[in-house]
């Protein structure tokens, strides 16, 4: 297998973001995987698990997604703020979650969680079951510098300066627990919603910085997302546009078609299905962005010089991951483990983000803790980092990077994926090869244009691909450095460098270079 990579190259500079997490109050991904509350017998940090606290703070993830996900749809944000004790009982049948829900967890603890991790908060506002107004006050809550009555009581509730949330959501998954909405009543609610976002300046000619994230379509349903996207845009067209800066598009891979595959129990062909399916995203980014340009280039020009026309929208992947079927029946609800099955599909789909960042802007893992394609499982007093933990943290480098335009020159060995980056300085080249396949080893031939050599190599693998990591055995899988000089094989391609290198079956594989 041979891989062509020419630092020149260049896509686009991926964006951190990218690399985002998506936490929700479905199942126990935020009470007890995150939140026990300060009276829990469980080591915390004012409320916060402490030892998924130092994992989020290995992690540093750039964008923190909350409080859904569907659970926003019912959420009414006022639950959630000042004491913990007066704050109502409420019941969560969120994807079957089926607990009473004592709202410990609110906006001050979102927020506050993401100062403490270094990541930027994306809220997600109710449009099904709230109102306008209750959008606007959440805003003013969160932003307002000036001493209004609701600014004073985000101060009496410990936070006196603005917190400076520029990322909302307008609804989410519209066309299903959303509000079962077509694009023409979505696009109703979100103009009158939109509409309403306080500016949050003084400066009449100044645009709010307030980025709007509209819903985008189901991209499981791939005649509905065509039509959706279209309608949604088209239907921007009509008259003036509103304020929406993103589109939010969810997809998940589905392994829901046989009983007998399990997260952990699987064969070879159940292995190849769910491999196979993470990279339809990549042709569902493709086909989105060119719907929504072909939208924007029918919108017509404004008639007067005051009135603006929208001409850019991003695309955002707000919710990704596998699925597996028996997660539906687990309980807690949606809790799953993970294998490499999984952390392979995770490191194929942040490529293959990161490949289109001249696309996609945004993008958000569902979700981080005990639900899906988790990062962080909790048991108890016990904390296990998942093999996609080990992912996250390998493709780190990539933040911020420059992706490059990387080439295969032979149609061998199918199931090798390469991606590769160079760092803002130029001077280092990191570069993914993950080999997919379960249980076939490989030799990959990486052909630079320049002189370079490898400084390190990450490795994340197992002796069976079925293995994961457990309260019992947290370490089984876990990435670790390799020998680079019995790894790689140097010599020289045309004016530049070929290193030969071995990568093990099921293995994701993460390669600094050095540029000469």
């Amino acid at each position: 297998m041979s891989i062509l990579i020419d630092p020149k190259r260049s896509i686009g500079r991926i964006d951190p973001k990218l690399h985002g997490q998506f936490i929700e109050f479905l199942g126990e991904c935020i009470d007890e995987g995150l939140w026990v509350g300060e009276d829990s017998p469980i080591e915390n940090e004012g409320g916060y698990r402490s030892d998924t606290l130092r994992a989020l703070r290995m992690l540093k993830p750039p964008l923190l997604r909350w409080p859904g996900g569907c659970y926003a749809d019912t959420y009414h944000w006022r639950d959630g703020i000042g004491p913990r004790a007066d704050r109502p009982t409420t019941f969560n049948e969120n994807f079957a979650t089926y607990e009473l829900d004592h709202h410990g967890f609110g906006t001050d603890e979102f927020l506050r969680l993401s100062e403490m991790v270094g990541a930027e908060p994306w809220i997600n506002v109710n449009m099904m079951s709230g109102s306008v107004h209750e959008m606007r006050d959440w805003m003013e809550y969160c932003n307002r510098s000036q001493p209004t009555d609701v600014a004073k009581e985000r101060a009496a509730n410990g936070h006196p300066a603005p917190y400076g949330v520029r990322k909302w959501g307008l609804g989410n998954e519209v066309w299903a627990g959303g509000g079962t909405m077509t694009p023409g009543m979505y696009l109703d609610e979100y103009r009158r919603y939109s509409s309403s976002i306080p500016s949050f300046t003084t400066d009449v000619f100044a645009q709010s910085d307030i980025y709007a994230i509209a819903s985008g379509p189901d991209g499981n349903k791939a005649m509905e997302r065509v039509k959706w996207t279209r309608d949604f845009f088209a239907g921007l067209a009509e008259y003036r546009q509103p304020k929406i800066n993103g589109y939010d598009l969810h997809f998940y891979n589905w392994n829901i078609d046989n009983d007998a595959d399990t997260p952990t129990n699987f064969d070879e062909q159940g292995w190849d299905q769910v491999i196979d399916g993470c990279l339809e995203l990549e042709d569902i980014i493709g086909e989105q962005w060119a719907l929504m340009k072909e939208g924007l280039a029918g919108i017509p020009e404004p008639e007067g010089p005051l009135d603006s026309k929208l001409t850019h929208v991003d695309l955002i992947v707000g919710e990704w991951g596998n699925w597996h079927k028996q997660a539906f029946f687990a309980r807690p609800a949606l809790k799953q483990q993970v294998t490499m099955r999984d952390a392979i599909t995770t490191a194929l789909t942040l490529d293959l983000l990161q490949r289109n960042c001249d696309k996609v802007t945004m993008a958000c893992n569902a979700q981080t803790i005990n639900v899906l394609n988790s990062l962080i499982l909790t048991e108890g007093d016990s904390m296990t980092l998942t093999p996609n933990f080990d992912v996250f943290m390998m493709y780190q480098a990539h933040r911020g990077a420059t992706a490059l335009d990387v080439k295969r020159q032979d149609s061998q060995d199918d199931d090798i994926f390469a991606f590769a980056s160079k760092s803002a300085d130029g001077k280092t080249l990191t570069v993914n090869l993950t080999n997919a396949h379960m249980s076939d080893c490989a030799n990959v031939c990486l052909r630079l244009t320049q002189p370079a050599h490898v400084e390190s190599i990450s490795e994340l693998a197992g002796a069976d691909p079925h293995l994961c990591n457990t309260v019992d055995n947290p370490n089984t899988l876990r990435a670790h450095p390799v020998d680079v000089d019995l790894a790689v094989t140097e010599g020289s391609y045309a004016d530049g460098t070929e290193l030969n290198i071995a990568v093990a079956p099921a293995s994701v594989n993460v390669l600094s270079i050095r540029l000469e």
